[in-house]
């Protein structure tokens, strides 16, 4: 990653977007983003997963979904759900 090799070089993130810029053109990281990297790396976290955000969760229940859940778990008791 350009952003990572750059902090290593000891370059500071407002150093960094313009070399970004010009080399990525329209496909560089935001600005905002540049600087969250430079801070994760600053603090050592080389985490490249995105962190857990609020909001509505990844999976949702409908009405349709639970009535298909419950009539499969009516036809086979062995089943379970986890939660």
């Amino acid at each position: 990653m350009a952003t990572k090799f750059l902090w290593k070089l000891e370059k500071s993130a407002a150093e960094t977007i313009p070399m970004l810029k010009k080399a990525f053109d329209v496909d560089c990281l935001s600005d905002r983003h540049i600087f969250r990297w430079h801070k994760a790396l600053r603090r050592r976290s080389e985490d490249v997963n995105d962190e857990n955000r609020a909001g509505r969760p990844s999976t949702s229940s409908s009405n349709d979904n639970v009535k298909r859940v419950r009539d499969l778990l009516n036809t086979n008791r062995r089943l379970g759900v986890s939660v």
